[in-house]
């Protein structure tokens, strides 16, 4: 009798189970109500507010380059350095041409912010002053280079076969051209001044930019969009200017924040050697190579035009790496 009453236990317990699971199996009437749909946090129907907000290609790298510090202060710095070439001298209140026996080399007062010139101008005049010629000579020379390299390695990149290597044995003629040489031949022909010196500079500086949109263009020009142009009959000019050049511009903003500091550069060299720009005008590397006779005597008269070259070619190469990373469509976050 007790096995049995066991037996009997054990049995009910199984057919308990058996209709626990029976019963969950069988679907239960849920009863559904409008408060169980109302979404959290949101409220007034501001759904649109939770997403996150709709940005552009140029607005999230603009959102990018300003979380980069050091980036950001290289672009405010530039920004004033920019600013002083144009209102510097006004500051001053002393014209960069005008000359005062009495206040030769004099050391920087409050008078003259910098102090003076073995002829007794005002150096900051001076100096804010061929800021100004050193700057307009990188920009015209960088935007120069920058339009002729897109448009020839555009060219080489979108035709490609025979056009490509006859236009890129003309860019590595160019590249074996010593520079100086240039330099001196468009002296000898033109005269020194603004123009020849830019025109000496881009003879050969659009080269490294036509390689790299010609090896850019290479790489995207056998993507869908543009097959599907050629398909619809668009021109060849249409479509290495709509469609390829558009999509290497961020390496081409890159690289102009490269070159510029690199004519700045080459101009105060060529400046320095007595190549470059001509008294009564001047530019920072005029003013430095005006001044290397005095060094000894009066540092100060190298220190101020040294301490802008270096300032503006540390910035654009700050900057140039902080544009990198904000255009670089990887890193979108």
């Amino acid at each position: 009798m007790e096995i049995a009453k066991k037996l009997t236990k054990k049995e009910m317990k199984m057919r308990a189970r058996e209709e626990r699971s029976e019963a969950e199996k069988v679907p239960r009437k849920v009863h559904l109500t409008p408060e169980k749909f109302v979404v959290e946090g949101c409220k007034a129907l501001d759904s649109e507010e939770i997403l996150r907000p709709n940005l552009t290609y140029w607005q999230d790298a603009w959102r990018r380059l300003k979380k980069n510090r050091v980036a950001f202060v290289a672009l405010l710095l530039l920004i004033g350095l920019a600013l002083m070439t144009v209102v510097g001298e006004a500051i001053s209140g002393y014209s960069q041409e005008v000359t005062e026996s009495s206040i030769r080399n004099l050391w920087p007062s409050k008078a003259h912010w910098f102090g003076t010139d073995e002829l007794g101008r005002d150096l900051f005049a001076r100096v804010w002053h061929g800021g100004r010629v050193s700057m307009i000579m990188g920009l015209v020379g960088a935007t120069i280079s920058t339009v002729a390299g897109c448009i020839y390695g555009g060219v080489a990149g979108y035709y490609g076969g025979r056009v490509d290597n006859m236009m890129m044995r003309v860019i590595e003629v160019l590249t074996t051209l010593p520079y100086l040489m240039v330099v001196i031949l468009i002296s000898l022909y033109l005269g020194n001044g603004i123009v020849p010196l830019i025109l000496a500079m881009t003879a050969t500086g659009w080269c490294g930019m036509a390689r790299l949109v010609r090896g850019q263009i290479l790489q995207i020009k056998e993507q869908e969009y543009v097959l599907a142009a050629i398909a619809l009959g668009a021109s060849p000019w249409r479509i290495i200017t709509k469609h390829l050049l558009t999509n290497t511009l961020g390496i081409v903003i890159v690289s102009v924040t490269f070159d510029i500091p690199r004519f700045i550069f080459a101009e105060a060299f060529l400046s320095y050697i007595g190549l470059g720009v001509q008294a009564p005008n001047t530019s920072w590397g005029a003013l430095a190579s005006a001044s290397q006779q005095n060094l000894m005597f009066y540092p100060y008269q190298l220190f101020f035009p040294a301490l802008m070259i270096a300032a503006t070619m540390l910035s654009f190469t700050l900057l140039g790496d902080g544009l990198r990373d904000a255009l670089d469509p990887k890193l979108r976050q």
